[in-house]
Formats: C-alpha cells, structure tokens, sequence
C-alpha cells in the first residue's frame, strides 16, 4: 500500500504519504500557553520619574513662596498638589507613567511637610492656624 494514511514500509520520498501531525487534547500540556505579548507604548523609566520629581518640586515650591505666613503655604501647597495629582492622573491615562509617579511621589512629600508645619504651629499657639 503505497497511498492512504499507513505508507509504504520505509517509503520516503515524494511519493510517501505521511500522517498530518495530531493536535494534542488538551489534557497534558505540551508546551507553553500562547499568551500575547504587550508592550507599553511608554514604559517607567527611572529617568521619566526623575523628571516628574524635579518639576512638581520647583512647582511646589513656586506656590508655597506665594503664601506669606502658615495659612498661606498651606493653602498654596494644597492647591499646587491638588493641580499637580490632576496632571499625574492624565498623565498614568494618557502619557508617561514614570513622570506620573515623580509627580505623585513628591505631592505626597510636599503635603507632608505642608502638614507638619501646620501642625507644628497648631502645638505652639494651640490655635488651629487654618481657619
């Protein structure tokens, strides 16, 4: 039997019919899963981050000089994070994720030294400075 799905015994060549290669059940794993591979179209960069940082610092910083005593800065620096983390958050949407997370890192920073100096103020006088 030259043709069919056995073949001739040792038959090679082009007259040979072979068996198309059977496609596995499932039940045992004969292989890798295919997954898709991603890759973003702006991946968080040590340098990005850099960047986020050192301009939400100047930024912070610019506001919190507008504010001539306690109240002022705080306020200042309020607002100034508040604009800042609304940038940060078009920016993880839309844009660079790195420069995002500098942006968010030194808000928090900034909101955190806003905060102890209130409070600071607040232990002195025993005023809540803010109202």
């Amino acid at each position: 039997m030259t043709n069919g799905w056995h073949g001739a015994a040792g038959a090679s060549g082009p007259g040979a019919f072979h068996a198309p290669p059977r496609t596995p059940s499932g039940l045992f794993p004969s292989g890798g899963p295919m997954r898709p591979s991603y890759r973003e179209p702006y991946p968080v960069t040590g340098a990005g981050v850099a960047l986020g940082a050192v301009v939400t610092f100047a930024w912070l910083l610019l506001f919190g000089l507008v504010g001539r005593d306690v109240p002022g800065y705080a306020w200042w620096t309020v607002l100034a994070g508040g604009v800042a983390w609304a940038v940060a958050a078009v920016l993880v949407r839309h844009g660079d994720r790195g420069v995002a997370t500098g942006v968010a890192i030194v808000t928090a920073g900034g909101w955190s030294i806003a905060a102890a100096i209130v409070a600071v103020r607040w232990a002195q006088t025993g005023d809540w400075p803010l109202w």
